[in-house]
């Protein structure tokens, strides 16, 4: 059993920045992919970047490749999401969710444990 908490969110202008934390408790979290997904009111919820288990392999989807990181200490139980040179179009909820997979998904639905979400809203 894995249990995720988010933070980090909040209210930033466009072009600024914001890191996203989502810290884990098990002790086998290592073990597992992790992946951000992002809903913004009256859209699907979509990918935002996944993390392999070991941080080696990084995905992202286009839109915020070159402005997104994730990252990853697993001493710390914690994948972290930088975002930078942050649009209006990146208002959301975002959701870090993790995954016993033998490779990291873009795909919600293989996601077996989610955390309860972060509000990240950037004005124009």
């Amino acid at each position: 059993q894995v249990q995720l908490v988010e933070s980090g969110g909040g209210l930033v202008q466009a072009g600024g920045s914001l890191r996203l934390s989502c810290t884990a408790s098990g002790r086998t979290f290592s073990s597992y992919h992790v992946g951000w997904f992002r809903q913004a009111p009256g859209k699907e919820r979509e990918f935002v970047a996944a993390i392999s288990w070991s941080g080696d392999s990084t995905y992202y989807r286009d839109s915020v490749k070159g402005r997104f990181t994730i990252s990853r200490d697993n001493a710390k139980n914690t994948v972290y999401l930088q975002m930078n040179s942050l649009k209006p179009e990146d208002t959301a909820v975002y959701y870090c969710a993790a995954a016993f997979l033998v490779a990291p998904s873009d795909y919600a639905d293989e996601y077996n444990y989610w955390g309860q979400g972060t509000q990240v809203t950037v004005s124009s």
